[in-house]
């Protein structure tokens, strides 16, 4: 169960677009929020009134439903220990969250990008974090419409095709894959992160924590570190609805950007179909995966295009504990 109590006039915590906000971290005493001023407090021990505890900066981002605790690294490093960013992804005692994205100055693009997962580990590439982090540059007044970022799995190009405030569509530029592993029951691809696919025939039907943590801790898998699970069913020719496995968050995600890559690309692979233009339906929206095969085996030119959304902005301790909660100083 989530609640605030707030103290004082200026308390309206609010969304961009007026609402009231809401947000899976715990406060059992706060003094003061507001958008500018937002610290999370112990349950063990009060924010006094009067105290003002200096904080680091971060906005919270979302697309389809794939959240993110965003910061801007630029001027001031970020320690990002594995303790600190599982602390801060923990959802009843942290912000909450399927990974922690720090948007760092890089000598040839605009931008990097560096994606920790919801574990605390730097992973490898995300697609949804990807637009929101385009996003997340555009409202820090980072380049134009289109813009270049280095990520861990090298460069990338986000055309922003619609911004409105807080959110935006985003058409993102995904690296090549080179080849398609097609396996009895399933494919295999890496389309910036390691993806197994599998073909049901209702998503509904599937068991995806369980059988998504079996495959992706399988001895199959070991060697190249784990794998995203993806349960895929086709809808119709050109249209697929799938639910993810995520490796890193070790639960099923709303969406998964380079999961509905892979998915996309499976199922052309797998059907032979002439489409290159795929929806699919994730558990927190819809996606849309265009691509080109390279006449190798291969794919190319690949777009993930989808929404991204800012949900609010605020401060956390810079005394936050790595159990997930910040030292207070202790009563004399």
């Amino acid at each position: 169960i989530m609640f605030f109590v707030i103290y004082g006039p200026s308390a309206a915590l609010r969304t961009h677009d007026g609402r009231l906000l809401q947000i899976s971290v715990i406060f059992s005493k706060a003094g003061r929020l507001s958008p500018k001023n937002c610290h999370i407090c112990s349950r063990r021990g009060a924010y006094r009134p009067g105290t003002r505890r200096m904080g680091r900066k971060f906005s919270k981002y979302h697309g389809a439903g794939n959240d993110f605790v965003m910061i801007d690294g630029r001027t001031e490093p970020f320690d990002a220990t594995p303790e600190r960013v599982a602390a801060l992804c923990r959802r009843r005692t942290g912000i909450g969250a399927d990974g922690l994205m720090i948007l760092e100055s890089d000598p040839a693009e605009e931008f990097r990008m560096r994606y920790f997962n919801a574990d605390g580990g730097e992973a490898t590439m995300c697609g949804n974090g990807g637009r929101c982090i385009a996003l997340f540059a555009h409202h820090l007044g980072i380049g134009g419409m289109r813009k270049r970022f280095i990520g861990v799995d090298g460069p990338h190009t986000a055309e922003l095709l619609r911004v409105e405030g807080p959110e935006g569509e985003i058409r993102l530029g995904m690296i090549d894959v080179r080849r398609v592993e097609v396996h009895p029951e399933y494919l295999f691809l890496d389309t910036g992160s390691p993806h197994y696919v599998e073909f049901v025939e209702s998503v509904r039907g599937v068991d995806v924590a369980g059988r998504g943590a079996a495959i992706r801790h399988s001895a199959a898998f070991a060697a190249r570190g784990g794998t995203n699970v993806n349960f895929v069913e086709s809808v119709s020719d050109g249209h697929i609805r799938i639910r993810t496995f995520e490796r890193g968050v070790e639960a099923e995600t709303l969406a998964c950007g380079t999961g509905a890559t892979a998915s996309a690309i499976a199922a052309a692979v797998r059907t032979g179909s002439p489409c290159r233009d795929y929806r699919v339906d994730v558990e927190g929206g819809t996606l849309r995966v265009a691509f080109e095969p390279d006449g190798k085996g291969g794919f190319t030119r690949i777009e993930l295009t989808g929404p991204a959304r800012k949900v609010f902005e605020g401060e956390f301790a810079d005394d936050f504990r790595r159990d997930g909660e910040p030292e207070f100083p202790k009563k004399s």
